[in-house]
């Protein structure tokens, strides 16, 4: 039996019979099908009605800004991811989640320069090296925009118990459709009886 990586652990999962469209520019999107209604609600719902691109710019297409842990009555915990230095404080900075609370998790993120489509979250957790979590979220297909967007996460709830309190460590990323990945970075938390 061979040992799985961490690369083939984040990739996504498949779909049989699904394929990714052609990527298009801006400009391409703006132009086709013009006359097609559901074409022109989807272009919409992307904010590209009626917008040409331009000029492309250099830079990255996804920017994420953070990653947040969302409890009723609790401040977030967040995880800024919006740099190098960044995502460095993050792997060395382990958090504490209280043991059987429920936890909402969501990003904040822009886009920019083109279309991002079939955006995803992949995330795999261990504890002692072996595996025991592991999360596919996705996001969804966005067009350029100055102001962020945010995406909340499916409801879970922390394992409780004497034997899930302790150290994880996590690896996460966001991928798209073509499978860019567009941040990559690891994490850790603790699970504790108490959030001190």
């Amino acid at each position: 039996m061979s040992a799985t990586t961490d690369q083939d652990e984040l990739a996504p999962s498949q779909t049989p019979g699904y394929k990714v469209g052609e990527k298009k520019t801006l400009d391409e999107y703006a132009t086709m099908d013009s006359t097609d209604e559901s074409l022109n609600r989807w272009k919409a719902s992307l904010g590209l009605a009626g917008k040409a691109a331009g000029s492309q710019v250099d830079g990255p297409k996804v920017i994420i800004l953070h990653l947040a842990l969302e409890v009723p009555g609790r401040e977030d915990v967040i995880l800024d991811l919006s740099s190098r230095e960044a995502l460095e404080n993050v792997k060395n900075t382990p958090f504490v989640i209280k043991e059987g609370v429920e936890y909402q998790m969501k990003v904040k993120f822009r886009i920019q320069h083109e279309v991002v489509c079939g955006l995803k979250y992949i995330q795999v957790v261990k504890r002692k090296g072996i595996k025991v979590d592991k999360t596919e979220e996705m996001i969804g297909s966005y067009g350029p925009n100055d102001e962020p967007y945010e995406k909340k996460f499916m409801v879970e709830e922390a394992p409780s118990g004497m034997f899930a309190r302790g150290h994880y460590e996590a690896k996460s990323k966001f991928i798209d459709d073509d499978g860019f990945t567009h941040c990559e970075w690891n994490w850790s938390f603790d699970i504790k009886k108490d959030w001190d």
